[in-house]
């Protein structure tokens, strides 16, 4: 008997019907807003660096890396219900800010808040076109969003008011180069072990022992 060669006019069908939603145009979008947010996050680590800020500029690091891999999981799902593509046309705008250390840090809470307010608008979409797996992945976005949102808002505040390192009733203040560990209400201006200076202490942010 000859063999029946596989068709996959099936998955092509199944692509081509997934190119026609508003989900994939969503999905393309979000890709792109992430991926110029770490990127953008990116820069303002680097101009916390030049200032000395060696532990808040690692905390921004963090964040950007976290916009990396949002933008990896929509790239991926477009990926999986799409296949490869030479071009998604879509119409969004994006920011280009630019300003002082604590601009930059307010700037990025205001982004944070943005994609908050976007992401349950394109999970209500994805859930109306029949895409529970979508919808679920920008819920989940959503949450460490406002989780970003509410670290970036703590740290403008803290870096325009020069308070970053001061807490209202003594904490535990602890050197990131040397572990050197000191209670108080505020952190030293330079390790009394290591020297280093006080932008390697190690930062106290929201969330910060929190138990559920």
């Amino acid at each position: 008997k000859r063999k029946r060669r596989k068709s996959f006019r099936g998955g092509k069908t199944k692509h081509m019907q997934f190119e026609k939603t508003q989900t994939y145009r969503n999905l393309a979008r979000s890709f792109a807003g992430e991926s110029q947010a770490g990127m953008r996050y990116q820069l303002v680590a680097k101009q916390a660096m030049q200032e000395g800020y060696k532990t808040l500029a690692d905390e921004i690091r963090t964040i950007a890396k976290n916009e990396t891999y949002h933008a990896k999981r929509f790239f991926e799902t477009i990926q999986e219900k799409a296949g490869s593509t030479e071009n998604i046309d879509i119409e969004a705008g994006y920011p280009f800010h630019a300003g002082s250390l604590a601009d930059g840090l307010a700037f990025a809470a205001a982004d944070e808040k943005a994609e908050t307010e976007i992401y349950p608008e394109f999970a209500e979409t994805a859930k109306k076109e029949g895409f529970e797996d979508i919808a679920a992945l920008f819920r989940l976005t959503e949450k460490v969003e406002e989780s970003h949102r509410i670290i970036f808002d703590y740290l403008a505040n803290a870096v325009k008011t020069d308070t970053l390192y001061v807490a209202e009733s003594p904490a535990v203040w602890i050197c990131s180069n040397c572990g050197h560990m000191y209670v108080g209400e505020k952190a030293w201006k330079k390790c009394p072990l290591c020297q280093s200076e006080q932008g390697y202490v190690d930062l106290h942010l929201p969330f910060e022992g929190v138990r559920i």
